[in-house]
This record gives structure tokens, C-alpha cells and sequence, in this order.
């Protein structure tokens, strides 16, 4: 298979929501000895992006968006290993701490996302569900984060108490979210779903 075949495979992989395939095609990558930061940028983001336009356009829906999504996380963990043996940064866009705050259990929107993010380039931290404030800035301290994603129903005070509000890109979303109550609380930005999280956070760290 020539290298521009595996990435158009690799692509349509991604679109199809064939997590086999998806990952298949990696360890083909990594067998054959391919620049592997290439058919991320030239295989797998061209896909994802494609899987954005169509979510968009009305054409595909939870589902397919879920799907493609599992199948990008499948083809980076198995690319990441070599990744980290050939001692290449894999996420080009920035790290993020995500996460839904204490008293919020309800994870299936913050799991979509944080994949969405992954997939766009992201080096995600996922803290889970029910996480207390402070865990939030923690882990953003200890990685170096650029963004926090939280859930709704958290006060931004924490972060302007330790004097750190200024330090790091704040945004919410879910479903008792509103771009409304995030202007009124001070987040830097509010996303509606998966999607428009990731092109939310690209702009915010200046890779849109």
C-alpha cells in the first residue's frame, strides 16, 4: 500500500466510524516505518474534520459523531506508544484538563468531547465525573494545562482566589449551560456540543 492510499483509508476509516479498521491501519503505519506525525495530520485529522462538517451539515448525527470519534481514540492509542519510543509529541494543540464538577455524575456529553478533543490534536486529561474544584486546578498545575472544560454549575472564584483566572482558558457546556450564563459567570466560552468544543478550543489557543 503506498503511502497516499494509507492515508485516504485511514481518513475513510475515521468517516465510517471503523474503530477496526482505524486502528488496524496505525499498526500499518507504524510497521511500514511511516512518519507517523503525517498520517495524523494527512490521514486521521482530515477525516475527523469531515465527521465535523458532516455533524454540521445535518448529515450525521450522536451516533455516527460517537462513533468516529471511538475510532480516532482507537488510532491514537495505538500510534501513541510508538509516538512516545520515537520520543515525538504526538498533540500539537495543547493540553486540557476535562471534567464534570462535583455533584454532576452525568458523563456521556463530557466523554463525547474529550474525545472530539483528543481527535482534534489535544493532549486531554480526563478527571471523570463529580470532581471536586480544586481537583480541576490541580491537574491543570501539575500538566501544564492551557484549558479547563468543565460541566456546568461551577463559580470561576477558586481560580481568581489563587490568583490563577488569567492563567488558564475557561469552558463550560452541558445541558443546564447557556452561552448566556457563561458570559454572566466570566468563562471565556460556552459550546452547544462536541464539535463546536473543539473548534471553541482551537480559536481560544490560537490553532483555529
Amino acid at each position: 500500500m503506498t503511502k497516499n492510499e494509507l492515508l485516504s483509508k485511514m481518513s475513510e476509516a475515521i468517516v465510517a466510524g471503523d474503530r477496526a479498521a482505524a486502528e488496524a491501519l496505525a499498526a500499518d503505519a507504524v510497521a511500514g516505518g511511516f512518519d507517523l506525525l503525517e498520517v495524523i495530520e494527512r490521514g486521521y485529522v482530515p477525516g475527523i474534520q469531515k465527521v465535523g462538517d458532516l455533524w454540521e451539515q445535518g448529515e450525521y448525527f450522536l451516533p455516527e459523531l460517537i462513533s468516529s470519534a471511538e475510532a480516532m481514540k482507537a488510532a491514537m492509542a495505538r500510534l501513541d506508544p510508538e509516538l512516545k519510543r520515537r520520543n515525538i509529541g504526538s498533540h500539537m494543540a495543547g493540553r486540557v484538563v476535562i471534567g464534570t464538577v462535583e455533584g454532576d455524575i452525568h458523563d456521556i456529553g463530557k466523554n463525547l468531547v474529550a474525545s472530539m478533543l483528543q481527535a482534534g490534536g489535544f493532549e486531554v486529561h480526563d478527571l471523570g465525573a463529580d470532581v471536586a474544584l480544586e481537583r480541576f486546578i490541580e491537574k491543570a498545575e501539575e500538566v501544564g494545562a492551557a484549558l479547563i472544560c468543565l460541566s456546568a454549575l461551577l463559580t470561576l472564584g477558586l481560580l481568581r482566589d489563587r490568583g490563577l483566572r488569567d492563567k488558564y482558558k475557561v469552558l463550560v457546556g452541558g445541558a443546564p449551560a447557556s452561552r448566556k450564563w457563561a458570559e454572566e459567570i466570566g468563562a471565556d466560552g460556552y459550546a452547544e456540543n462536541a464539535v463546536a468544543a473543539v473548534k471553541l478550543a482551537k480559536s481560544l489557543t490560537g490553532r483555529a
